[in-house]
């Protein structure tokens, strides 16, 4: 074997080179959520993709590696060791603050992107090798940073982004309300479209510009700065052009909806997953049931902006603390009932909303909403993969798979929360965090 690298080279930048196999001794692993934990394992990983998964702990030399192969050992026989977790509803590029709207008409897409390459390297750090960015603006610099993480120029998790906002003129995905009208004009998203026509024809063009999937505004939202209720604001005709679009090129659609019209809406003409479900009912349980749809319930992102609301000197502006103080509180239960009716639910944030870093946050919330601490852990691996169409690369620690696992000390299947301090991050083979 050529050299045996010391566990501190994962400390190296992101530029260095990986070593050819990874070594992970596992004194826990949780392999597949949903399975059993098992005890003494030894993850190997080739290139980036694991290999295989032995009994006990291999040495170096017992793995069947070249002599000119490197091999970095990582020893985690007194940690829980679990996949990649991912995130599947986060908003890379900003983070809300009392400048956010004049941020908006003074960064650039490149300032931008920088400042996403840093809420990318906090998220990488709080274990989520793997993110669904669901709406950024001109949709740029989300494409660079996706592009600049996946070239290995900057560290972050694994991007899968959706570009522009498929919105209505004036929905929540327009985001020039409140604007002069001559700096509105500059700040028209590219995704804002009304009519079939329009709407098959943004679809198309975010395909084009890179869109991995397609996000669209079902119904009004809580940030948007309008006093336009929370229920559907695009038609019905619409809806079924933006499915069937998305559909034909390949792409999987999501759907921004709290209201329970603009829900049903658009789980019947197709939506392949919604995000939020504020006002769920049994009809929508039902029509998630038959459409194998996945809900992303953001329960986070409804307890930040009910404590926005509930501060008198947040930096909100009236419409939207009416909508945060009505939307917020009810959220927890939403996913309550969502999951008491066997709906399928993938772990989302809405990160951006909230900070960067805090995304496991969500893992409590999921559990005081009655799932078990196993199930939500599976709602960001297992069903995460899933919910973006992955399982054959990502979701689990198997043959095959990109080698993505993090690690903590304790057992977050006794306590959730310790997945809010994660000790050790791999993303395909390569460590970011060991401590």
């Amino acid at each position: 074997m050529k050299r045996l690298l010391p566990f501190a080279l994962a400390l190296l930048p992101v530029t260095a080179e990986a070593a050819d196999y990874a070594v992970i001794h596992a004194g826990r692993l949780l392999a597949v959520p949903g399975g059993a934990v098992t005890q003494n394992q030894t993850v190997i990983i080739k290139d980036g993709v694991v290999e295989r998964v032995a009994g006990g702990f291999l040495t170096a030399d017992a793995i069947g590696a070249n002599s000119d192969d490197t091999v970095a050992v990582h020893d985690l026989k007194n940690m829980f060791v679990l996949p990649g977790l991912i995130d599947g509803h986060v908003h890379i590029l900003s983070e809300n603050n009392p400048r956010a709207r004049l941020q908006r008409v003074e960064m650039s897409d490149a300032d931008n992107a920088i400042a996403g390459a840093g809420f990318a390297k906090k998220t990488l750090m709080a274990g989520f090798t793997t993110v669904r960015d669901v709406g950024a603006g001109s949709g740029d610099a989300i494409f660079a940073l996706r592009d600049g993480i996946a070239r290995g120029d900057v560290a972050g998790p694994r991007i899968y982004a959706s570009g522009a906002t498929i919105s209505v003129t004036g929905g929540h995905g327009d985001g020039t309300q409140g604007y002069a009208d001559e700096i509105a004009d500059v700040l028209h998203s590219k995704g804002v479209c009304d009519g079939v026509s329009e709407c098959r024809k943004a679809v198309r063009e975010e395909v084009r510009r890179g869109a991995d999937h397609i996000k669209l505004t079902a119904t009004a939202g809580v940030l948007s700065n309008t006093a336009a209720g929370l229920e559907q604001q695009f038609f019905d005709d619409e809806l079924k052009a933006i499915m069937e679009s998305a559909h034909a090129m390949g792409r999987k659609v999501t759907a921004h909806a709290h209201g329970v019209n603009g829900i049903n809406a658009a789980l019947r003409a197709g939506v392949d997953s919604i995000e939020h479900g504020t006002y769920l009912d049994a009809e929508s349980i039902r029509l998630f049931k038959r459409n194998n749809a996945y809900l992303v319930p953001t329960i986070l992102a409804g307890v930040t902006v009910a404590e926005w609301a509930a501060d008198p000197t947040s930096f909100l502006l009236p419409p939207q603390r009416a909508k945060a103080a009505e939307v917020g509180p009810k959220m927890l239960d939403m996913a309550r009932r969502a999951h008491d009716g066997g709906v399928k639910i993938a772990f989302g944030t809405d990160t951006g909303v909230s900070k960067h870093g805090e995304n496991a946050r969500e893992f409590a919330l999921l559990v005081q909403a009655g799932m078990t601490p196993m199930e939500a852990i599976h709602a960001a691996t297992v069903a995460g993969a899933d919910n973006l169409g992955k399982s054959d690369m990502l979701g689990s620690i198997a043959p095959g798979k990109y080698g993505d696992l993090v690690a903590v000390e304790g057992d977050p299947l006794e306590d959730i929360t310790e997945l809010e301090d994660i000790d050790f991050v791999m993303k395909q083979g390569v460590a970011y965090k060991t401590n």
